[in-house]
This record gives C-alpha cells, sequence and structure tokens, in this order.
C-alpha cells in the first residue's frame, strides 16, 4: 500500500543546537527538536513560545484607524446613538459579534445586533439589510469578522448619514469602502506588526482599546474563534489560545457550559482539538442550517435553562448537518470519479437540491480525497444560477484564480484556500476552463501527491509518556504550529477490528516484541483485509493519550501508511458467489475450463486470463486451485504483484474427500470384471452400490484406466482381460491426487498465518 501523501522528514538540528535549545529551558530532546524545526532557537523566543502571556500583546492602537474607530464609537454611547453590530454566520463570525455586543453593552452602550442569513442576505454587507438598518434608526454600524468588500452598501449607509466602522480581518480588494474607519491587521497603510488575526481577534483588540483594559472575561470566545478560523496560531493568536483556552476551562458562561455537556466534551479537558472539532463544528452548523442569531443568543445568555435548550437544538442541527454532509459527500465524489472529470485538473461539482449550508464542507472533503481545486455548488433551476463554496490545496490560490474571472460571477469572495461564490449555470463550464487554465499558466502540478512534513521518526519503544510530555508543551496546535506528526516503524500488527456502527474505522496494536501502542486510524476501515497480512508497515500520526476506567494510555491517531513487501489477502472459500468477482484487479485461472467457463463474471475492465500469462500486474486475485504446489511455486515466484487475493476454488476437494484404500479399489475392480460393459452415464448407480462418492469412483476408473486395467470404448467401460499388474500408487493419476492432496493441504486448509509464513518463505 503506498502513502496517501508524500512524506517529508523535516531537517534535524546539530546535537549543538540541541543542546542551546534544551539549556534554555532544561527541555527533552523530542521538545528541542520541534521547537527549531518551528525556527524557534533563540532564549527569547524559547522564552516566549514557552510561556505565552498578556504581556506579549500588541498595542491595539497599532492596528490602522484604531483611534479613529475607538473615537467614533466612544462618541455614539456617549450620545446615545443606536448602534448596530453587523456580524457573520460562521464561528468566528458568531463569537466576534458576542464579544462586541458584551463590550458595547458593558459601556452602556444602545445596542442591536444583526447576524445575516447565509442564504437569504449572502456573505458580508448586504445592501437591502444596510438599507433596512438605515430605515430602522442606526446610527452607527460596527462590523465584525466583514466589511472590507462592502463598497456599496456602506457608500450608501455613509451617503445617509450612517457611519460604518468596518472591524475585519479578510482578503483585502482592490477596492476599500469608504467607511469612517477600517480596523485591519493587513491595512495598506498600516503598521500592525502581526497580519494573521481572525475576526474575533480584531474585535479583541477593538474591545480592549474600548475599554482601556485587557478583557480576561472574553478571551474564551477569542479562542474559539481564532482556533475555528484556522488563522496562524502563532505570535499573538498563540498567546490569545493560551490564555483563552485558561478562560474555556473555568468559564461560567451558561451557554458554553451546555454545548459542552450536550456535545459529551469534559469543560476541563478542552483544548484547540476539542474546540476545532467539536465546539466549531456545532456553532457553524447553526448558521449551515438556519439563523446564528441563536449562537449569539447562546454565547451571551445569563439564563441556564435557556442554554440548556439553546445547545440541545443545536446538537440536533449538528447531527442533522452531519447527515447532510455524507449524503451530498457520496454524490459528489461519484461526479468527480467521471472520466471527464479526472481528466481535469480542478473540479466543479453542481447539482440541484444540495443543501447550500455544508457545501464548504463538502468541497473540503472532496479535496481531501483528489487533491484537486474544488467548488461545489447547488443549482437553483427557478434562477438558472449555481451557489456554493470552493476549496483548495496550498499550491493553487483560488481566490486569485477566480478574482481574474469576475466577469463570469455573479457574487464572489473569500481567500486563498476557501471561496464562495455565486454564478449562473451556463457558466460553470466557462469557469473550470479557466480554472484548469490557471493552473497551467502558473505550472502548478496537481498530480503530485501533498506533502506531509514529518517531525520525528521513532522506533515503537521509543514512544513513551516522556516523548508525549515533550511534545505536548507545544500545544496550542493549529495553522503554522500544527501537532507534531511522527514516523513509526511497525513489525507486526495485533488486535485489528474495524470498528464504528458502519465498521468504516480502524482499531488495532502495533507491535515490536514486547512493546505495544494501540492505533486508531479513522475512515480507514476499507483497509481491514490489507493490514492483516503486511509483512512491514510505517505509521505516520499524532499522539494522544486514552483514559480507561481510570487507566491511561498512548495511542497513536492515524493520519497514514504505507507497506513494504507483498500484501496477501485470504478470500479462500469453497463457494463461488457474485461478491467473489467485485474486487477490482486482474483475474488468475489455473485451469482453461474454469477460465472458459467463469471470465463473464468478472469486473467490466478487469482481465481474465491463465496463470501463465500473467505479466507485471500490480493486484492479483487468483480464483481456482493450480494442479499441485510445484505449479503454485512457479508462478508464485514470478510474480512482482503488490497485491494478491485467494480464493482457490475447487468444485471437489482431494484433501476432504482423500484416497479411497485397496478394499474399495478391489471391490470396484471385481464388479467391472463381473459386468461386460459399464455405461459412463450410469456411474452414478455404481457409486451408489459400492458405497462410494461418485469423484472418488471416478478417480479410481482414472487410475485403473493409467495402469491399462480397464479400457474405456465409445462410452463403455470394460475391464481387460489378464492385465499386466502394477501397482495401484504407480498411476500418474494416483500421483497426481496425492500432489493434489498436499497442495490443499498447504494452500487451502491451512490456517492463513501457516499459509502466509510459507508464502514468504518461497521469496527467501
Amino acid at each position: 500500500m503506498e502513502a496517501q501523501y508524500k512524506w517529508q522528514l523535516k531537517a534535524t538540528p546539530t546535537d549543538q543546537d540541541l543542546q542551546a535549545i534544551m539549556a534554555v529551558e532544561s527541555l527533552p530532546k523530542a521538545a528541542a527538536q520541534l521547537l527549531w524545526q518551528r525556527g524557534i532557537k533563540t532564549p527569547a523566543a524559547i522564552n516566549a513560545f514557552m510561556h505565552p502571556n498578556v504581556g506579549q500583546l500588541h498595542d491595539p492602537y497599532a492596528l490602522h484607524d484604531m483611534q479613529t474607530a475607538v473615537d467614533r464609537i466612544q462618541a455614539a454611547v456617549m450620545n446615545g446613538e443606536k448602534i448596530t453590530i453587523y456580524g457573520d454566520y460562521d464561528a468566528d463570525g458568531i463569537t466576534s459579534t458576542a464579544l462586541m455586543q458584551e463590550t458595547l453593552e458593558s459601556l452602556g452602550a444602545e445596542v442591536a445586533v444583526y447576524v445575516p442569513n447565509r442564504f437569504r442576505d449572502g456573505y458580508g454587507p448586504n445592501l437591502d439589510v444596510y438599507k433596512q438598518l438605515v430605515e430602522n434608526g442606526t446610527q452607527l454600524i460596527v462590523t465584525v469578522d466583514n466589511g472590507v468588500s462592502g463598497v456599496e452598501p456602506i457608500a450608501y449607509a455613509q451617503e445617509h448619514g450612517v457611519d460604518v466602522v468596518v472591524t475585519d480581518h479578510h482578503e483585502l480588494p482592490s477596492e476599500l469602502p469608504g467607511a469612517t474607519a477600517i480596523v485591519h491587521p493587513r491595512h495598506p497603510e498600516g503598521q500592525y506588526p502581526f497580519g494573521d488575526l481572525c475576526g474575533v481577534g480584531v474585535a479583541f483588540k477593538v474591545a480592549t482599546a474600548l475599554l482601556e483594559e485587557v478583557p480576561y472575561e472574553s478571551l474564551d470566545l477569542v479562542a474559539i474563534g481564532t482556533v475555528c478560523d484556522l488563522v496562524s496560531l502563532t505570535d499573538e493568536n498563540r498567546v490569545l489560545v493560551s490564555l483563552g483556552l485558561q478562560q474555556l476551562q473555568n468559564t461560567s458562561r451558561p451557554g458554553l457550559v451546555a454545548l459542552c455537556h450536550s456535545a459529551g466534551i469534559e469543560q476541563a479537558e478542552l483544548d484547540a482539538t476539542s474546540i476545532g472539532f467539536s465546539i466549531g463544528p456545532r456553532l457553524n452548523a447553526i448558521g449551515r442550517l438556519g439563523d446564528a442569531n441563536l449562537g449569539v443568543n447562546l454565547l451571551t445568555t445569563f439564563d441556564e435553562e435557556q442554554a440548556v435548550e439553546q445547545a440541545q437544538f443545536i446538537e440536533q442541527q449538528n447531527k442533522k448537518r452531519q447527515e447532510l454532509v455524507q449524503a451530498i459527500s457520496t454524490t459528489a465524489l461519484e461526479m468527480a470519479q467521471s472520466l471527464e472529470n479526472q481528466a481535469s485538473s480542478t473540479l466543479v461539482l453542481a447539482h440541484e437540491g444540495w443543501h447550500e449550508g455544508v457545501l464548504g464542507i463538502v468541497a473540503s472533503r472532496i479535496v481531501e480525497q483528489t487533491g484537486k481545486p474544488t467548488l461545489v455548488l447547488t443549482i437553483d433551476p427557478a434562477t438558472g444560477q449555481a451557489k456554493g463554496s470552493g476549496r483548495s490545496v496550498e499550491a493553487y490560490h483560488l481566490f486569485k484564480a477566480l478574482d481574474e474571472q469576475r466577469a463570469l460571477l455573479t457574487h464572489f469572495g473569500g481567500h486563498h484556500m476557501a471561496v464562495g461564490l455565486t454564478l449562473p449555470t451556463d457558466q460553470l463550464g466557462a469557469l473550470q476552463a479557466a480554472m484548469n487554465a490557471y493552473a497551467n499558466e502558473h505550472q502548478i502540478d496537481l498530480t503530485t501527491k501533498l506533502t506531509m512534513a514529518i517531525d520525528l521518526q521513532l522506533g515503537l519503544s521509543d514512544v513513551t509518556p516522556e516523548v508525549y510530555q515533550a511534545v505536548s508543551q507545544l500545544a496550542p496546535y493549529g495553522t503554522d504550529n500544527p501537532e507534531p506528526l511522527i514516523e513509526i516503524n511497525v513489525p507486526t500488527v495485533a488486535n485489528l477490528k474495524q470498528i464504528g456502527a458502519d465498521q468504516k474505522h480502524l482499531k488495532f496494536t502495533a507491535v515490536d516484541q514486547d512493546v505495544q501502542l494501540a492505533v486508531l486510524a479513522f475512515n480507514r476501515g476499507a483497509l481491514y483485509d490489507d493490514l492483516q497480512t503486511v509483512e512491514q508497515l510505517k505509521l505516520v500520526g499524532q499522539l494522544s493519550e486514552n483514559t480507561w476506567r481510570g487507566q491511561t494510555t498512548l495511542q497513536l491517531m492515524l493520519k497514514d501508511l504505507q507497506t513494504s513487501g507483498r500484501v496477501l489477502i485470504d478470500q479462500r472459500s469453497n463457494r463461488l458467489t457474485q461478491q467473489s468477482f467485485v474486487a477490482r484487479g486482474t483475474y488468475v485461472f489455473f485451469d482453461e475450463k474454469n477460465l472458459a467457463q467463469l471470465h463473464n463474471y468478472v469486473p467490466t475492465g478487469c482481465q481474465a486470463i491463465l496463470a501463465t500469462d500473467v505479466d507485471q500486474q500490480t493486484a492479483l486475485i487468483v480464483v481456482d486451485e493450480p494442479a499441485d504446489l510445484t505449479e503454485f511455486e512457479t508462478f508464485y515466484r514470478q510474480q512482482q504483484a503488490d497485491k494478491i487475493s485467494f480464493i482457490f476454488y475447487s468444485k471437489h476437494s482431494a484433501y476432504l474427500e482423500g484416497i479411497p484404500d485397496k478394499q474399495q479399489f478391489a471391490q470396484c475392480l471385481i464388479y467391472l470384471r463381473q459386468h461386460a460393459y459399464i455405461e459412463k452415464k450410469r456411474l452414478d448407480e455404481l457409486a451408489i452400490y459400492l458405497k462410494i462418492k461418485l469423484p472418488l469412483l471416478i478417480f479410481m476408473l482414472q487410475v485403473f484406466f493409467d495402469l491399462g486395467f480397464v479400457k474405456i470404448d465409445r462410452g463403455l467401460i470394460s475391464a481387460v482381460k489378464q492385465p499386466e499388474k502394477h501397482p495401484l500408487e504407480s498411476a500418474a493419476s494416483y500421483q497426481q491426487r496425492l500432489a493434489k492432496i498436499e497442495m490443499e493441504k498447504q494452500l487451502v486448509y491451512s490456517t492463513f498465518a501457516e499459509m502466509k509464513d510459507w508464502l514468504v518463505g518461497l521469496n527467501q
């Protein structure tokens, strides 16, 4: 089995470099190596990384237009103006909105909140909504996690006497809106030292400036939004998430407490992983399927009973979201595997009736499966428009590729790896052609495997609790500070089993002599057969702890694997069914008659050939038995296949039927001598008379024929008078049966472990 990714071991430091880092913090070797690989080498950098604290936060007034934004918001508060916070419907937008609402309310402001509806309003400033806000008496709009792309709506508001303060972090368009203030960490006229704040990070900096102190009680919201938005978890973001996790683990927010409970999360054990895989998806599910205002209410409510009800509803929405994602992903992947799409560098998958709210997740799954930049869109036949999301790979800048095609698009926004868009359905083909052309023009090779950077190579005996503790010191993990990946050589796999309701996951034990490590492999259940027989295995994964019945052990969360040697799969059976012919590969037959009878059962696109004709195949399915071990050994030693499955079907088993004893041979011969002729078509009657199975009777007659004891003429069998004497064992058919019994004993009726050991020995 080949690895899904291209493994690339990171550079390793010299002993001198390691010792220098280890001396700074008395760090173990593994932690020091990981710091060095991440470019954290000086005492100051090491200290800052290992001990994130509030003193490392940058001055909020270093952000562009911060003073203007603070002055305008403070004036609105002092004058009792109606302020509307215009948010967004994802986890970053929900936490940004909640944080800004709490901040302004603590200052005594009159605050309204508007979180746009994904389906009705779309992303970012919506002109119709802005008109409505102006008509309803809003005097100041403060955007969070959006705004830089809202040129027209913001111009309308400003022209009608409503100021707009934009706080955002998204990709900056060529034309910025004429807002009262634009607070953005990468503003072209700004000098902020860290450009990777997310929406809630920017809102937090505004809150800090407004309150003239760090709002520690809001750091739990900052941690959630920062982790979920996948921004760089370095510099200031590392500080915000580290401090925010401490706040989260002890938060008294009824909504977060209830959300953790409904999701089955131990609040005291919350980390970046549980935010990213449990908290975030649930908050995102609200906006994906309905009204994201519920998320803001959940995070800001003081009513515990209301919080429990809302958390339970969110749990239901999340389950619905999971079901939708699974159903759409299945169809989208089938579309991606069409001949036309397989030949394309990029994918544009559109279908009527897909739920718009989950298409970004589906696009991510397709990218993971295919390695291709992918747009997934739902078609509205009433409007003739296709609307959806896109996801990409590192080498392909999706925003730039589509930004050049705005003439084809009705709406568009996003960044390097993710976009949202709407376009006429009759432009889908043109857009995919343009995406392919972008890949060609920029010489982006999308056929190569994605790279997986490996931090440490360890033997199984080196995977200890001490190494895990060393690795854990680099948390919280996220973008630009990924959880370390460890490569481990594994001689043996034990306790292999499929788990999960649909058995799509794997669990097994990696074994090296007396050292064992539990391994969990999500979505790898299909590898169950292959992994039973691997000769050598390399695993790449992330270490974690598993606590069960009070005992804590290490486990590896598998990310990729590869095997060396040949994969042998046990499918031995004395029955052939339709399921025997579903695997992809070359179907091999030792018997020409079997090939002629069964070749029509072989799947379309697969070969069915004789064992003597096999040449350079990668996957073989051996359907029937060889005549003897010699024939099989010759075949097996010649094969270069990476994977061989064995069915070894035979209509009759010589091993089970055995060989008649001499008394049975004698009885049969006496009967033949007493009867002038026996018709071949009546042999079944003779078998019944002699109380012997028909296949054994046919075998005895063949032995007699080989020895000249009987003759067969025109379907009539008769005994030869006074034949030459020969031992039964000297007959060719007798020797062939002995050889077949020995073959079946070795190949068919041995345990698979015994058979595998014998096969491995053939190539030594």
